[in-house]
């Protein structure tokens, strides 16, 4: 039985769904997410998505190398603990921090990790664009036939880390972020490559309309939300 279906057959927990209008420091994101992702493997707390933005940042995962890292005085840069390598965050570019159990929904990582790219693929669908995922490259990529054939840009990116079976970190969506801050790193360690956001692509869409679209084709994926 597929995730999708568990869902459907009311196997899985109602998920709190939180979204801040404010930016977060990042070491303050951080903090409650490792405070929430204990209480839930504990019992004492349910799932939790978080929307968010933060301040301009960078953040370096597990892999990151510092070479990538082209200009360390830019932004502050925090160690993230996640996976992957260097990536940026800061205004309008929308964060969704996933709290969730794995091992409840069916304990296969590589599975959980396809079903966070879906879901973005799914949201960026909403507004025509399409979205795909390539197995030598992390994140969720655009195809550019405008800059030439065989181009390419991101415009989503995913990093995780378990801790006792629960997911956190997440997943980052450019809705219309200075796409210059970026030329700070090697984003995710891809240099071939170039970056975009749903501005760049000459979508009008606001923060509140890709955040309709993250909660509605998360519920489609992983079940019913509710506002925290």
């Amino acid at each position: 039985m597929t995730q999708h279906l568990r869902n459907l057959a009311g196997l899985q927990p109602i998920v709190g769904w939180r979204v801040s209008d404010k930016p977060v420091a990042y070491p303050e994101a951080l903090a409650f997410m490792e405070a929430r992702a204990k209480a839930i493997a504990d019992g004492e707390a349910g799932e939790l998505v978080w929307l968010l933005e933060h301040p301009p940042l960078y953040t370096a995962g597990t892999s990151a190398k510092s070479v990538d890292l082209v200009a360390p005085d830019r932004f502050p840069v925090y160690t993230a603990g996640r996976g992957g390598q260097y990536t940026y965050h800061g205004p309008e570019q929308r964060v969704a921090y996933v709290m969730l159990d794995v091992r409840r929904r069916g304990g296969d990582v590589r599975a959980f990790v396809h079903d966070l790219e879906a879901w973005l693929i799914d949201t960026l669908a909403v507004f025509d664009v399409v979205g795909e995922t390539r197995s030598d490259r992390v994140g969720v990529w655009v195809r550019r036939p405008d800059r030439g054939a065989g181009v390419e840009d991101k415009i989503a990116a995913i990093g995780i880390r378990l801790r006792r079976w629960i997911s956190f970190h997440g997943i980052s969506l450019n809705v219309a972020p200075d796409l210059e801050h970026f030329s700070g790193i090697v984003p995710c360690g891809v240099s071939a490559h170039g970056v975009t956001s749903l501005a760049d692509l000459g979508i009008r869409a606001g923060m509140s309309d890709v955040d309709r679209a993250l909660r509605a084709a998360f519920e489609q994926r992983f079940g019913p939300t509710k506002i925290e």
